[in-house]
């Protein structure tokens, strides 16, 4: 700017300046107090905002502006829409000096991609972001998405390394709301991997954090995965009761798409628990697919909304409806979470099985079959393999259920 405004070191230091420090700061040698960098835009007849990165003022209001559309359109639930506009942000080369801005479209895109269903893209731009240095929040921000695009994806042991990097990691990082939610991601992967012990204990101790903190955020973190874990062990009520307090403290916060989740961790529970509570149940799903219609839920979380439906629908003995809610939610399902995929089938053949459509029936429980097989040993594989294995022995594929039994106790490590 100086050498396009014709003027040397000497004319542009005088009064106020020597010529060698312009010189200094010229050749990255010397950074510029504020004062200083207000005097030198003075001098050269700028804006502070365009000196220091590049960008004029009415440069850096459009990319707010745009940016907050994209954010907006985001918590609307309008993700297709959020993921093009953080895109278009990132293609503006006038983010190159914004690195904080940047990092923040960054962040937004990987969310809206993973909204969008895109999970495998979603973990190559978090793991990208995570390479550079970022701030301390959003360092655990962008962990904490990764260990859940990764165990959404099936990738559990990447979903591990990623959390315990930062939780157990030469430098531990203090209890926080963001350090709570964390740790309750990791806890939903160690319980999803069959590592129960550790998912117990885990829980106990993100508890206790939670309850020293005191805060909404960390106690709804707490809460929520604490209650799948208590379930899983056979504690029914004590995870209903955790759910409930999960739920009750989301409320009032009123945040739209993780109250509406939770209200789904919720009726599922109770559904398990309390299967008799099935038109319960069914009413609070229902309610529940009307929320995340109008947050920013992601398309895996709306089919799995629509599944919890049909498994109520079914429990009810709504065969026709089930059916319906069940074919929905498989197509709303991405092709990378493999194992939601393989519910939503197990769903279909049961609602066939039951309407004596034993053809199809069969034609679903070998898609559950196939979305299983490349899947690592889990827990919830498991479950699963033993669900199929159920369904093939009562339409009559005996030799079939054998191979899915198996297959269920391999994955349960026996």
């Amino acid at each position: 700017m100086r050498r396009q405004r014709g003027l040397s070191q000497a004319q542009l230091a005088h009064p106020e300046l020597s010529d060698s420090y312009v010189s200094l700061i010229e050749s990255g040698k010397r950074t510029p107090t504020p004062a200083v960098l207000e005097l030198l835009a003075q001098k050269l007849d700028c804006s502070l905002s365009y000196l220091v990165n590049g960008v004029t003022a009415e440069q850096m209001e459009d990319i707010e502006l745009a940016l907050g559309y994209a954010r907006l359109a985001f918590e609307n639930g309008e993700v297709v829409e959020a993921r093009s506009r953080y895109a278009e942000l990132i293609a503006d080369n006038n983010l190159t000096g914004l690195t904080a801005l940047r990092q923040d479209v960054q962040f937004g895109l990987a969310l809206a991609t993973e909204a969008c269903g895109d999970l495998d893209e979603a973990a190559r731009m978090l793991e990208a972001l995570r390479t550079e240095e970022l701030a301390a929040d959003r360092r655990l921000e962008a962990a904490s998405a990764l260990v859940r695009v990764y165990r959404t994806s099936g990738r559990l042991t990447e979903a591990v390394e990623a959390g315990e990097a930062i939780l157990f990691g030469a430098e531990r990082p203090a209890w926080s709301d963001l350090v709570v939610e964390l740790g309750a991601n990791l806890l939903g992967v160690y319980y999803v991997r069959g590592d129960l012990l550790r998912a117990r204990q885990y829980a106990a101790e993100l508890l206790n954090a939670a309850d020293t903190l005191g805060t909404p955020r960390s106690m709804v973190a707490a809460s929520w995965n604490a209650a799948v874990v208590a379930e899983a062990v056979g504690h029914g009520e004590e995870a209903l009761n955790l759910a409930e307090r999960a739920l009750a403290v989301q409320s009032e916060s009123g945040y739209g798409r993780n109250l509406a989740r939770m209200r789904l961790t919720l009726a599922a529970l109770t559904l398990r628990v309390r299967p008799h509570a099935a038109d319960e149940v069914r009413a609070a799903v229902a309610r529940t697919v009307r929320e995340l219609n109008e947050t920013s839920a992601s398309t895996l979380d709306r089919g799995n909304c629509l599944l919890e439906l049909a498994r109520a629908e079914l429990v009810g003995g709504h065969l026709d409806t089930a059916l319906a809610h069940a074919a929905e939610g498989r197509d709303l399902i991405p092709g990378t979470a493999r194992l939601v995929e393989a519910e939503a089938h197990l769903l279909l053949s049961r609602a066939y099985t039951g309407l004596g459509r034993s053809e199809e029936a069969s034609a679903e429980i070998s898609s559950v079959r196939a979305w299983l097989s490349p899947l690592p040993d889990a827990e919830e594989v498991a479950s699963t393999w033993y669900a199929a294995a159920e369904g093939l022995e009562q339409i009559g594929e005996t030799e079939a259920a054998v191979g899915a039994y198996q297959r269920a106790l391999t994955s349960s490590g026996l």
